[in-house]
C-alpha cells in the first residue's frame, strides 16, 4: 500500500499572517489563498465553536473547484478538554459538516486531548465512548501525555477504531515523544507543533508564544522518513503543521512537500520574501496571484 499524502496547515485565518502570507492592504479570500497551494487544511476554529450551516456551505462552495482538496476537522473542545459532551451533541457536531462530507471534502476528524489526559481505566472508557460517537468517518486521536507511550496503547486505539495521531512537540518530562504508529489502515496522521521548549509549558505563555517555532531541515528530514513509512501502511496520510505563528506552518509545509516530492514549490511571494530560506525550493519567480 502506498497511501496518498496530504500536507497542509492547521487553520488559515490568523491576524499575524497578514504581511508574511497575505498581502497587506488588499482584500483576500484567505481560505482560497491557502487552498491554492495545499490540498488540505485542518479546520481548527471548530475546536472553539461549532460552525453554522451557512459557514460550512460557504467553505464547500469556495473550494468546490479545487480538485482533490480535503479538510480535516478538529473536534470541539467540549468533548476533549471539558469532557462534558453527550452523544446527541456529538451527532449535531458531526451533522454540521454534512455540506462538506456530502461532497467528499472531509478526510477525517481529530480528537485532540490535552497533556492532562493520562492513560487510566476511566480515560480509556471515555475514549472508547467517544470513538463510537465519531465512527462515521475516520477519526484520529492525539494523546500528548507520555503515559500513553506503553504496551497495549496501540492495540487499544486500534480496537476503538481510531487512528493514532503521531505528534512532534517539545518532549518535556512525561510528554509523548515522536512516534510512528498506524492503527487504522484508512488513516495515518501527523501533527507538528514545533519544539519551543522555552514556552511550551510556561503557564503565562500565550498561544503564539507556544507555537512560535520554525523547523530546521534536518528536523523535517526525520519526519520525511517517518511519513514515507507511515504512508506505506495507510490509504491516506495527513501531515498538518501547527507551528502557525507568522506563517511558519506554511514554510515548513512547503519544505516537507519539497522533501517528499523532490520538486520546487509554487509559493506566495510575501512568504518567500519573509522567509528567504524558501528561495532554495521556490519556483522562480514566486507566485504573486491571490484569490480576491
Amino acid at each position: 500500500m502506498h497511501g496518498t499524502i496530504h500536507i497542509g496547515p492547521a487553520g488559515w485565518s490568523y491576524e499575524d499572517w497578514k504581511g508574511p502570507v497575505y498581502p497587506l492592504g488588499r482584500k483576500v479570500d484567505e481560505l482560497l489563498t491557502i487552498a491554492r497551494y495545499f490540498d488540505c487544511i485542518e479546520i481548527n476554529s471548530s475546536f472553539y465553536r461549532t460552525p453554522t450551516e451557512r459557514l460550512v456551505r460557504s467553505w464547500a462552495g469556495r473550494i468546490a473547484e479545487r480538485s482533490g482538496f480535503t479538510f480535516t476537522v478538529k473536534v470541539l473542545q467540549r468533548f476533549t478538554h471539558e469532557r462534558a459532551g453527550t452523544a446527541d451533541e456529538a451527532r449535531r457536531f458531526v451533522r454540521a459538516f454534512d455540506p462538506l462530507v456530502e461532497r467528499g471534502f472531509v478526510g477525517a476528524f481529530l480528537l485532540q486531548f490535552p497533556w492532562s489526559f493520562r492513560d487510566s481505566a476511566e480515560n480509556r472508557g471515555y475514549l472508547k465512548t467517544l470513538a463510537g460517537w465519531f465512527r462515521e468517518l475516520p477519526t484520529a486521536v492525539e494523546l500528548r501525555h507520555g503515559s500513553w507511550n506503553g504496551p497495549g496503547t496501540e492495540d487499544f486505539i486500534s480496537e476503538c477504531g481510531l487512528a493514532f495521531c503521531n505528534i512532534d512537540q517539545p518532549v518535556i518530562g512525561a510528554s509523548m515523544p515522536p512516534m510512528e504508529i498506524v492503527t487504522d489502515p484508512r488513516l495515518a496522521y501527523i501533527r507538528l507543533h514545533g519544539r519551543n521548549y522555552k514556552n511550551w509549558m510556561r503557564k503565562d505563555a500565550g498561544r503564539d508564544e507556544r507555537y512560535d517555532y520554525l523547523y530546521r531541515e534536518e528536523e523535517l528530514q526525520e519526519w520525511k522518513r517517518r511519513a514515507q513509512r507511515l504512508s506505506a501502511k495507510a490509504e491516506s496520510l495527513y501531515i498538518i503543521t501547527n507551528n502557525h505563528f507568522r506563517g511558519q506552518a506554511l514554510v515548513n509545509a512547503f519544505q516537507i512537500r519539497s522533501l517528499l516530492a523532490g520538486e520546487r514549490q509554487n509559493m506566495p511571494e510575501p512568504l518567500v520574501a519573509t522567509y528567504p530560506v524558501l528561495q532554495d525550493i521556490a519556483l522562480d519567480p514566486p507566485s504573486q496571484g491571490t484569490f480576491l
